[in-house]
């Protein structure tokens, strides 16, 4: 048995927050930007695959990846800003308090996983 069986208490799994179909996301009021932002970003790959198949100095080549992969440091880190400013302080609008803890404990792992994954 668990332990929300034993206690009694339902308890709703902090995984499933903001997850829902008709749920918002945190990027959801700026959506068309970053879909641009990262169509700008595929153009500038697909410029780099171009170079290299036409044999450009390596230099020059570097200097795209290198734009790249800013441009898309800040893609990450702006949806890094929007899972802060929305999932995190959502978790933290939680009425039950209990559940406001697990869930707020959940959202900000989230966030550092993700960030770690972005600093590997």
């Amino acid at each position: 048995m668990s332990e929300s069986e034993v206690s009694g208490t339902a308890r709703t799994d902090p995984s499933s927050l903001d997850t829902a179909p008709h749920e918002q996301h945190g990027y959801t009021a700026n959506k068309d930007a970053y879909l641009r932002r990262l169509k700008r970003i595929e153009g500038q790959v697909r410029g780099i695959a171009r170079m290299v198949d036409e044999d450009k100095y390596c230099i020059d080549i570097l200097t795209q990846v290198a734009a790249v992969t800013k441009a898309l440091h800040a893609v990450s880190l702006g949806l890094v800003e929007e899972h802060i400013g929305h999932c995190v302080v959502g978790a933290a609008a939680e009425p039950d308090p209990e559940l406001r803890a697990e869930a707020i404990d959940f959202k900000v792992k989230e966030a550092t996983d993700a960030i770690g994954r972005l600093l590997r």
